[in-house]
C-alpha cells in the first residue's frame, strides 16, 4: 500500500473536525514525519480545486513564504 493510499485510508471516514485536528496536531508537533500526509491532503485540495481556487492558494504562498524566509 502506497503512503497516499494509507492516508486516504486513514482520513476516508473522518470528518471535518477530526480532518482539522490532524492538520493542526500535524503543524504544531512540527515533526517532519507528517509531511507526507500533509502533501496528501494538499494533492486532493488541488486536484478538487477551480482555477480561481488554485490562484488565491499560490497567492497565499506567495505572499506567506516570503514572510518565512
Amino acid at each position: 500500500m502506497s503512503i497516499k493510499d494509507y492516508i486516504v485510508n486513514n482520513f476516508k471516514n473522518d470528518n471535518k473536525e477530526a480532518i482539522k485536528e490532524a492538520i493542526v496536531e500535524s503543524i504544531n508537533s512540527k515533526d517532519e514525519v507528517t509531511l507526507p500526509g500533509m502533501g496528501v491532503f494538499m494533492e486532493i485540495i488541488w486536484n478538487n480545486s477551480t482555477d480561481e481556487m488554485k490562484n488565491e492558494m499560490l497567492t497565499i504562498l506567495e505572499n506567506n513564504l516570503k514572510k518565512e524566509a
